[in-house]
């Protein structure tokens, strides 16, 4: 009989994302447990100083359409693009979340969600305008479905 090989790269898979929302929840909860709120906040600092540099680099460059085209990537990867409604001008960036795909996932699996998931875009975004010409603010967040208004507007 003759062996049959197949190759497969990770890039012939479709993009799921979602089971990155439960890890990042799990840890944002074992950090507020032992460690208590601040170290989340630390973390997510951290996290997202490292992971998200090039978007910053993006902001620096191109202003508030750099944010926007990245929340719609991620929307568009997580199949819920019809949740979620974007104003741009120059210097303002208004989104308004439906629900959030992150919690609808969660819950769907289980998950107990951490009281301070929010801070996954609270401190996420704030940290990504660190020496920006921008800031952030969560202006709504329900903590039930994850809808939220979030503003990113010129200092």
């Amino acid at each position: 009989m003759a062996k049959e090989v197949m190759e497969r790269k990770a890039s012939d898979n479709k993009y799921l994302h979602k089971e990155f929302h439960n890890i990042m929840n799990l840890g944002i909860e074992y950090l507020r447990k032992q460690f208590g709120d601040e170290s989340v906040r630390e973390y997510l600092k951290q996290f997202a100083a490292a992971y998200y540099a090039p978007l910053k680099a993006a902001v620096k460059e191109k202003g508030l359409t750099a944010v926007k085209k990245h929340y719609e990537e991620i929307y568009a990867k997580e199949e819920a693009l019809e949740s979620v409604g974007f104003s741009l001008s120059e210097n303002d960036l208004l989104i308004r979340v439906k629900h959030c795909p992150a919690i609808e996932h969660m819950k769907k699996t289980g998950i107990t969600i951490s009281p301070l998931y929010y801070e996954m875009t609270k401190t996420v975004n704030e940290t990504i305008c660190v020496d920006t010409p921008f800031q952030f603010e969560l202006l709504q967040y329900d903590s039930g479905t994850g809808a939220s208004v979030e503003r990113f507007h010129r200092k």
